[in-house]
């Protein structure tokens, strides 16, 4: 069963009555699943895996909590997403009347806010969406136990790959070990050989695995998304493969060492724009966005040398160089202590890679 710690429950409900005062506004609706899933601890909105808006959502107003549903989802909500437990007012209509607006516009009062396009609100998503940035330490602890289980799966999944393999059956085993753990994917690819090269984003085909494959996934649990890359040879490691690889990794220890509470994240980019060039790739960056903040979303904003966000203190990010036919990617926390790698190689063989006096243990390329 879904489980919930009620002091974070009850940080997140001030941190939304918070933005109550400071807008004005009677109430704050949320439905879009990530923030759902943040303002409930981990709790799951969602039926289709897809969706970017759930099938309930939650409304905060000054001194009262509803959960707003049909009658097909209220009974879990109520005995799964445990919502009563978390002080939520469970308001069900009958599935077939068109009633969410009139329920919602009542119990919110004259002025609502809402995360989503609702009849009527304030889409106050631009202030909303920076709650969610700096984690409580109830989200990095699960947040560090999933990228642990992440890196797992990853690796488990890639050191199996096998010549002639398809592309599409490494991220059908993938998924069966996430789903395993309690975890499902909102992107997976599996790229071979060439496609690597060809392609930034190489979704899974029929193709099959020669000499060499990699493995990209962003998985999802309980709304928190961890994302990772990994890359398998055949035999030895050619070594201008291996050089760009281990530069694109320092472009990437670049960025980490980087992202510190206070500054701009544009300062991470222009950071790696200078470590491609130092490395001998100075038009590299512009062939693929360069990553930037995650959590409940799976990049929160991308960064670019345009980017007004000031990092916060535990705020989470991937950033994801690339290289052509290379790529380096890990989600880590930014602290005032330092950066901190969360999904560290756990199978596969490591690279010590150092930049601006923080050492990094980052995934090598595991010759199968």
């Amino acid at each position: 069963m879904f489980e919930f710690n009620p002091e974070e429950i009850a940080a997140k409900k001030r941190l939304l009555r918070g933005l109550l005062e400071e807008t004005g506004l009677s109430g704050i609706y949320l439905k879009k699943t990530a923030n759902f899933s943040w303002a409930t601890g981990g709790g799951y909105n969602i039926v289709g895996l897809a969706s970017e808006l759930g099938v309930a959502g939650v409304l905060i107003t000054p001194d009262r909590d509803y959960a707003v549903c049909n009658n097909i989802e209220a009974p879990r909500m109520e005995q799964e997403e445990r919502l009563a437990e978390q002080g939520y007012e469970l308001v069900s209509f009958p599935w077939y009347e068109d009633r969410e607006a009139a329920l919602v516009t009542g119990l919110g009062g004259s002025r609502l806010g809402a995360d989503h396009a609702f009849p009527g609100a304030e889409d106050v998503s631009g202030k909303l969406n920076p709650l969610r940035y700096s984690l409580t330490p109830w989200e990095i602890a699960r947040y560090r136990e999933q990228a642990r289980e992440t890196a797992r799966a990853a690796e488990e999944t890639a050191l199996e790959i096998r010549p002639g393999e398809e592309e599409r059956s490494v991220v059908g085993r993938l998924s069966e070990r996430l789903w395993s753990r309690g975890m499902d994917f909102i992107i997976a690819f599996c790229a071979a050989d060439d496609r690597i090269s060809r392609f930034r984003h190489p979704v899974a085909t029929d193709a099959k695995i020669r000499r060499r494959a990699m493995i990209s996934v962003n998985s999802r649990r309980r709304g928190l998304i961890v994302s990772i890359t990994r890359f398998v040879q055949f035999g030895k490691v050619p070594e201008d493969l291996r050089r760009r690889y281990e530069d694109n990794v320092y472009v990437d220890s670049v960025m980490m060492a980087a992202t510190r509470p206070g500054r701009r994240a544009s300062e991470v980019f222009q950071a790696a724009v200078r470590a491609y060039a130092e490395r001998g790739y100075p038009d590299e960056y512009k062939l693929h966005h360069q990553g930037g903040a995650i959590g409940y979303i799976g990049r929160d904003y991308k960064a670019t040398d345009r980017t007004a966000e000031v990092i916060r203190d535990n705020q989470a990010f991937t950033w994801n160089p690339s290289i052509t036919g290379t790529k380096s990617e890990d989600t880590m926390l930014a602290t005032s202590a330092g950066p901190v790698v969360l999904s560290e190689p756990v199978l596969f063989p490591s690279i010590l890679s150092e930049a601006e006096g923080f050492a990094f243990r980052r995934p090598g390329i595991a010759e199968l």
